[in-house]
């Protein structure tokens, strides 16, 4: 199975995500399953992953009524207050229901790097590893320093770091992240989501400047660690979901079938056990 494991939908009058604002005019309006759905059917995507895009449980409910309701969404990684005193609570609950396959705070809009390693943390950490769910790091690459020793806190974790953690491609800068994400790969059994890297790149982007980065997770992470995702529609402040997929067709060109297969698809049902 073909899957997108890195999709977003919203609803703006919802009015929770304080991130979306009118100056982001192509994506400041409502996405739903029905604007996906010819996308998916025309690249051979059977399903998706649906990932959080508010600081709200209110829309973590509102995600996984809309896997109620969509037969392509296979999981949901939603969101919770990893500080509240009743965490804990929070994650039972939510995940009572099938479709919630992982949790991510939204680690970076935190002022605070070092944030994820906080004592008053570590409650919901650890019923998210006694109820299997997987994390999502959504970091910078000023946060792999404390996202190392988080995961050598908590070796049983499950985790997956989004969109290669962002590095600074439009400036070309490989220094730093690169070395980060190498010890991070060796040091722990971190997945890695090949995803939202046309918008950390210039407007005028092309194969040539994704590739270095690309590259290099390849070669760290190898293909039985790396995960495909679309980011749409956040994708299409840089680029339409076709072309972003074209190009990891071209950036994948030197696996095998099955390497393929694996980013594409397989290593997203292992990470976060999907539903069929």
């Amino acid at each position: 199975m073909r899957i997108d494991a890195h999709q977003h939908f919203w609803a703006v009058a919802r009015g929770d995500y304080g991130w979306l604002t009118p100056d982001l005019d192509v994506i400041y309006r409502d996405f739903t399953p029905d604007d996906l759905a010819p996308m998916l059917k025309d690249a051979g995507i059977e399903g998706t992953l649906l990932v959080q895009a508010a600081p709200t449980v209110a829309e973590t409910e509102y995600m996984l009524s809309l896997a109620d309701e969509t037969s392509f969404i296979k999981g949901v990684v939603g969101w919770v207050d990893f500080e509240a005193s009743d965490a804990a609570t929070q994650i039972a609950a939510l995940d009572a229901h099938p479709a919630l396959v992982g949790l991510r705070p939204m680690i970076q809009d935190i002022a605070d790097q070092q944030w994820m390693l906080g004592d008053a943390l570590t409650p919901a950490f650890t019923e998210l590893i006694a109820r299997g769910l997987t994390f999502d790091a959504l970091t910078l690459p000023q946060h792999l320093g404390p996202l190392r020793n988080l995961l050598a806190r908590h070796p049983d974790m499950k985790v997956v770091i989004d969109h290669g953690s962002k590095p600074l491609i439009r400036d070309a800068i490989l220094e730093g992240w690169a070395a980060d994400m190498a010890a991070l790969a060796s040091e722990t059994n971190a997945w890695c989501k090949l995803s939202g890297l046309v918008t950390e790149a210039a407007s005028d982007w092309t194969v040539d400047d994704l590739r270095p980065y690309v590259d290099h997770l390849l070669n760290t992470f190898g293909p039985s660690r790396l995960i495909w995702g679309s980011d749409w529609p956040v994708c299409t402040l840089a680029s339409s979901f076709e072309r972003w997929l074209e190009t990891t067709d071209l950036l994948l060109s030197q696996l095998s079938s099955s390497e393929r297969d694996a980013v594409m698809g397989d290593n997203a049902a292992r990470a976060y056990n999907l539903r069929d």
